[in-house]
């Protein structure tokens, strides 16, 4: 028997107190498996004991929410007895130290948060951030990424309809790749994952367990050194052929009454999967390891609890049911093992060759898991922009934004996902949000991922409230009503006082975005320690809370898309404009600035302008809507222009105090298109509604005519194209091929 040393217990991740409380709990000294149980558990990855703390002030509930945060995913009602269910999660430091595996096991796991739950998923996207462009292992970084969300998601046929891609050398030395799933369920066929019914057969389903994957929750709740090479084993190897057999079995068999619980085995596999299951229900557990389908020889209790293989489910089934269930899992060609029962005890008990090698209250492990209110210190308030440089040429500038890396078309990353499979995505990727239709009804999903990490490092209140307002407002602009959002909470270490104060800031921002447009909170993820020592002193993050939005529309064939539809339609900016230009893309990209506060939100006029234009977009009266983002207005303009291959003139007559306010990045601000003889009446009722609207010119030609007092600056449709469009094909060269 392995001796418990103190570096033992140190390379599980638990410290000196946790050690204490782990020996308060069991009574005596924990063997090793029993060890390695508490150091999952109680892992940042699963426990959330610097986040919990926090996470309770989010606002979780609203008449159209089933069920919030808590189960395997979130669940809202889209009515006619249907629900949406959805979820994201990060796959960090695995796609850092193996990019293909990492992102496509990523893409594997939060699929499988969904269909546990019931849901057929019919949506994938993703929300990625890499380091410098330039940086030596980034191109590898991305061109792995790429093809492991791809090679995933494409195999198991679920379409990857949207996403964002972030650069900034914060994420040098620690990438994050954060997938999303939606999916479709019948609102009396959902599933859930407390264990019941003493005496019920525990059964594992789908592949072998290996010894991949093990002390992957471990490894992702800490910070890299210079080892992350040495961490490869620690990464889950996929195998998205086998995962869609699993989906097919899981709902074959949740169309009968067999199932009482279920659950995927995600971060710390068997033992999360079984140690959720007993305590959410309140019961006991007792496996026999023997009977663990195992790929590999001679493996022991210690590597089946804590091996992440993928493509693996616990259920719990109703007494007599176990044939029917097996049957149906072998024709699908997969595992099926009875491997325990479902006991009174409130103990998880297991036992190998006919001893007891574990023996653990199960309320420590869960519910009574430390939780730390950890020291923080606000982010001080950035000092405000000054001496702001004067643009001189508003075309020219925006020819450079829109090569930029930020700004540049990801038509080179979504061409190689299959955003089509299933038929029944409406709008692809490219526009304000994904549209999916929910199959065989005129209803459909709009779906978006959301976060500006620069406006989160500048002030955390502000940047979470506009990370929750983008999505909210990127829903608005295709027309769909938005319902809930899911999060992926990602972070540097939080025992540093400044970074858990960037947790502290942003989740609060959060919370008031969500609570002042109705916008509750159903799901989410937290994901700690992303920073890097191997890139020199400790490199932390950007603050990235990206947001998943899920927003309906009762008709999918109303959504509008960002595309010019024809010329002479009216230009109008929806929404106040002030031209801020602090921590915007115009000042960094054409002057090397990072400086001054982010656009402030104002959550009233949000939902005021929101609303406005949403019924209008039902009403037929826009020709089209995009809301101003990243690079302002110009930015904006130019990618409605490329999307209908229409030009457009801005009027010289509008009152510009300087042409840079064409990039300053206003919240709250979309750009729509309306015809001549609908102007009058979008005008009227905009001013009724307390909206600035101010037409600002009109759709022409095939160039960008900025008309201004002082001179006409032109650029064509042509090389703003070549520019936006050659970004990630120069920047990948050869690498392009491979992914």
């Amino acid at each position: 028997m392995t001796q418990i040393t103190p570096e033992i217990v140190a390379e599980h991740g638990l410290s000196p107190e946790e050690y204490e409380r782990v020996l308060h709990a069991m009574g005596r000294e924990p063997n090793l498996t029993e060890l390695g149980i508490f150091s999952v558990m109680w892992s940042e990855h699963c426990s959330y004991k610097s986040s919990r703390i926090h996470l309770k002030k989010l606002p979780t509930e609203g008449p159209q929410v089933i069920c919030g945060p808590g189960e395997n995913a979130g669940v809202v009602d889209i009515g006619d007895g249907q629900a949406a269910i959805f979820k994201m999660e990060s796959h960090n430091h695995p796609s850092y130290i193996e990019p293909y595996q990492g992102a496509a096991t990523g893409v594997g796991g939060i699929l499988r948060d969904v269909f546990t739950m019931g849901a057929r998923p019919v949506a994938n996207l993703n929300a990625l951030r890499f380091g410098r462009p330039d940086h030596p292992k980034m191109r590898h970084l991305i061109a792995g990424v790429v093809h492991g969300i791809g090679g995933y998601g494409n195999c198991v046929g679920v379409p990857t309809v949207g996403g964002e891609v972030n650069f900034h050398p914060a994420y040098d030395g620690n990438i994050l790749v954060n997938a999303m799933t939606v999916g479709v369920a019948d609102t009396d066929k959902i599933f859930y994952s407390a264990a019941s019914g003493v005496g019920n057969p525990i059964v594992y389903v789908g592949s072998k367990t290996g010894r991949d994957g093990i002390h992957g929750a471990t490894m992702a709740s800490a910070d890299f050194g210079e080892d992350s090479e040495e961490k490869r084993p620690t990464v889950q190897v996929g195998d998205p052929f086998t995962e869609k057999l699993l989906i097919e079995a899981c709902l074959e068999l949740m169309a009968s009454d067999a199932i009482v619980a279920i659950q995927d085995m995600g971060a710390a596999g068997l033992t999360s999967s079984s140690v959720e299951m007993a305590s959410k229900g309140g019961v006991g557990i007792e496996l026999v390891m023997d009977d663990v389908p195992q790929r590999e020889e001679g493996m022991t209790p210690y590597e089946m609890m804590l091996s992440e293989s993928q493509e693996r489910m616990l259920m719990v089934l109703k007494p007599g049911r176990e044939e029917f269930a097996e049957a149906i899992f072998r024709k699908w060609e997969l595992d099926f093992a009875i491997i325990g029962r479902v006991t009174d005890t409130g103990r998880m008990v297991l036992k190998w060759k006919g001893d007891t090698v574990a023996d653990i209250p199960l309320a420590p492990l869960a519910d009574e898991a430390p939780l730390y209110d950890r020291p923080h210190v606000p982010t001080p308030k950035p000092a405000e922009l000054t001496n702001v440089p004067a643009c001189t040429d508003p075309a020219a500038d925006l020819l450079k934004l829109m090569g930029s890396p930020d700004i540049a078309s990801r038509r080179w990353i979504w061409e190689q996902y299959d955003h089509m499979v299933g038929a029944d995505t409406v709008q692809r990727p490219g526009g304000d949000a994904a549209v999916v239709r929910v199959h065989g009804t005129k209803k459909a999903l709009a779906i978006t991922t959301d976060c500006t990490p620069r406006y989160c490092f500048a002030d955390p209140v502000e940047g979470g409230k506009q990370a929750v307002a983008e999505a909210w407002r990127n829903l608005t602009a295709v027309g769909a009503t938005p319902l809930a959002i899911t999060n992926c909470l990602n972070f540097a270490n939080p025992q540093r006082p400044e970074i858990m104060g960037q947790i502290v800031g942003c989740l609060e921002g959060m919370g008031h975005a969500c609570r002042a447009l109705d916008f509750p909170i159903v799901s989410g993820n937290v994901s700690l320690y992303n920073e890097s020592k191997a890139t020199g002193g400790g490199s932390a993050i950007l603050p990235t809370p990206a947001i998943g939005g899920l927003g309906l529309m009762a008709d999918w064939e109303k959504s509008m898309t960002i595309a010019f539809k024809q010329t002479g339609d009216i230009i109008i900016a929806l929404g106040n404009r002030s031209g801020h230009l602090g921590q915007s893309l115009w000042l960094r990209e054409i002057h090397g600035r990072e400086e001054g506060p982010p656009p402030p939100v104002d959550l009233d006029a949000e939902r005021r302008t929101g609303d406005y234009l949403r019924a209008a977009i039902t009403a037929g009266v826009v020709t089209a809507a995009h809301d101003v983002a990243d690079g302002g207005l110009a930015v904006a303009l130019a990618e409605m222009a490329l999307a209908g291959n229409i030009g457009a003139i801005l009027d010289k007559k509008q009152p510009y105090d300087n042409a840079c306010s064409f990039f300053g990045e206003d919240q709250g601000v979309y750009l729509v298109t309306v015809h001549d003889h609908a102007l009058l009446d979008f005008l009227k009722g905009a001013q009724a509604a307390g909206i600035d609207a101010e037409p600002i010119g009109r759709t022409i030609g095939s160039r960008l005519i900025f008309e201004l007092a002082d001179g006409d600056f032109v650029v064509s449709l042509d090389a703003l194209r070549q520019a936006h469009e050659g970004f990630f094909p120069d920047l990948m060269g050869a690498d392009a091929a491979l992914a």
